[in-house]
C-alpha cells in the first residue's frame, strides 16, 4: 500500500501498489449490488485519477477469488497524506482486524496536520459518532 496518488484536494491518497512482484496487500473484499456500481465508480473517481481492473485474490482459507479494484493513475511520491485520512485508513484496517505489523505499518506514515480546520473536524467527527 502506497500513499501516493494525487487526491482532489492536491494530497496523497492510498492504493495497491503492484511492483511487479509477488505482492502481499491486507484488505477487505465486499460485494455490492450491481445496480449501486455506477454510484461507486463516481464516489471514488473512476476516469479521474484510478482506473479499474480485476485481480486474484488469496482469502484467509487460500481460496482465490477474482475481485474488481481501482488503481491510482495520477500519482506523485512526494505528496504526503492529511493526518485525517491517514486515520480513516487506520481505523478501517483495526475494523477488519488485519495484522498487527499492518496496522502498525500504516501508523508509522508520515503525514501532514490539515491546515483547513473545518474540514479537518468534520473527518475525525466521522469516526466518533
Amino acid at each position: 500500500m502506497c500513499f501516493h496518488k494525487v487526491g482532489k484536494d492536491g494530497t496523497a491518497k492510498c492504493d495497491a501498489y503492484y511492483t511487479g512482484g509477488v505482492e502481499k496487500v491486507y484488505g477487505v473484499v465486499f460485494a455490492i449490488d450491481p445496480m449501486e456500481k455506477e454510484n461507486l465508480d463516481r464516489v471514488e473517481g473512476l476516469g479521474q485519477g484510478y482506473e479499474e481492473k480485476t485481480v486474484d485474490l488469496q482469502n484467509d482459507f487460500g481460496q482465490i477469488l477474482q475481485a474488481k479494484t481501482y488503481y491510482a493513475t495520477h500519482l506523485d511520491p512526494r505528496l504526503k497524506p492529511l493526518s485525517w485520512y491517514v486515520g480513516h485508513v487506520l481505523i478501517g484496517a483495526r475494523e477488519a482486524n488485519l495484522p498487527t505489523h499492518y496496522l502498525s505499518s500504516i501508523e508509522s506514515i508520515e503525514s501532514l496536520e490539515d491546515e483547513d480546520r473545518r474540514r479537518d473536524a468534520e473527518e475525525r467527527a466521522i469516526h466518533s459518532t
